[in-house]
């Protein structure tokens, strides 16, 4: 498809997508069951860097279910999303709110869990999203600072990026399923079709990119240990982007897939077996094991290589979901007046205040 047939599909989906629009009093959340996790430290935050603007309501098709304004957090009906929050990308996480809501049938059916690790954040999305639905955990950096090491690019130390790890824990137990998204990303499509990806056995889904040098995610010394490569024995193992991720928390739950991926860290850390922060423990666990999804959900790649960021292409096919995975990010490359084409894509679901 040329890029020029693209960019009419995608503005031919924004402007006729229903308008969809909203969602009931947005609430934090300090769950009891998990005060380890979800204890909010005193807030001495910097003052807001940030203005943003106030998105338009969003309500549910006519066929959706009758949206409640009372709905808990259990409700069977709702579509659950996890997406986190910090200063340095929330204007990507709020963004990519804003392209879920614009595209789905039954925005109000939307459940937004928040993570983050530095308070005074849930007043920004409620500005932007009053009557969003959603919940805000505390993700305390300790918990995973000492298991991280050194990666090919900062950012991807960052001890939050480890905080999708413990979606099981921290939600509550009644949430069996969650959407795992990337700050970083749009989506151009019903969010809802995602969410009945079939798993089938399996406890994450997510696109499989098979014809990828798999061998790359990890060093010589892996590969000549039999004690760590033999993990893939019996599986034929793929690359898959962990920033988009349908997951069975259920299932997860009862096998204790957290502490086999903090077993892995453990070992990254005297033995050195990867270079790329927190992909390769989910590509131990998880590589040959997944549900494929559609590759138009993870048009990923976006943001270049983690170190130049140059611009790419789309792969080929049809597109659900743009993903700026890489040093690249559109609202940097926007504002220094130097963005890649598909830059501008991205750019009618920013709500940064300054930003036009």
């Amino acid at each position: 498809m040329r890029f020029s047939g693209l960019v009419s599909a995608l503005l031919a989906i924004i402007v006729l997508s229903p308008s969809l629009q909203s969602f009931p009093p947005a609430e934090a959340i300090r769950s009891s069951h998990l005060d380890a996790y979800l204890r909010f430290p005193s807030s001495d935050a910097p003052p807001h860097r940030f203005s943003f603007r106030r998105a338009p309501l969003f309500r549910n098709a006519a066929d959706c279910a009758a949206a409640d304004a009372g709905i808990g957090v259990c409700s069977p009906s709702l579509v659950h999303v996890a997406i986190t929050l910090d200063f340095e990308y929330l204007r990507g996480s709020i963004a990519a709110v804003h392209s879920i809501l614009q595209h789905s049938s039954c925005p109000e059916s939307v459940f937004f869990h928040f993570l983050v690790s530095e308070t005074d954040l849930e007043s920004l999305v409620r500005a932007s999203f009053p009557e969003l639905k959603f919940k805000v955990y505390y993700f305390d950096p300790e918990i995973v600072r000492s298991m991280i090491s050194t990666s090919v690019r900062q950012a991807l130390e960052q001890p939050l990026n480890y905080a999708r790890n413990y979606l099981a824990d921290m939600l509550e137990p009644c949430v069996r399923r969650v959407i795992y998204l990337d700050s970083d990303l749009i989506v151009v499509d019903d969010i809802a079709k995602l969410w009945r990806t079939n798993l089938g056995s399996k406890t994450i889904g997510a696109p499989e990119y098979c014809h990828a040098n798999f061998t790359k995610y990890f060093t010589p010394a892996f590969w000549s240990d039999e004690r760590f490569s033999g993990a893939f024995r019996g599986r034929s193992p793929c690359y898959f982007n962990t920033g988009v991720m349908v997951m069975d928390l259920e299932r997860w739950r009862s096998v204790g897939y957290t502490e086999v991926i903090e077993r892995w860290m453990e070992i990254q850390k005297s033995d050195r077996i990867y270079e790329l922060g927190s992909l390769p423990p989910f590509l131990l666990v998880f590589a040959g094991e997944v549900a494929p999804i559609e590759h138009r959900w993870n048009q990923h790649g976006l943001g270049g290589d983690n170190v130049r960021g140059s611009c790419r292409d789309l792969h080929p096919g049809p597109v659900s979901l743009l993903h700026w995975s890489g040093s690249g990010k559109p609202w940097f490359r926007l504002d220094s007046r130097k963005p890649c084409p598909l830059d501008t894509l991205w750019a009618p679901y920013d709500l940064y205040g300054h930003s036009r």
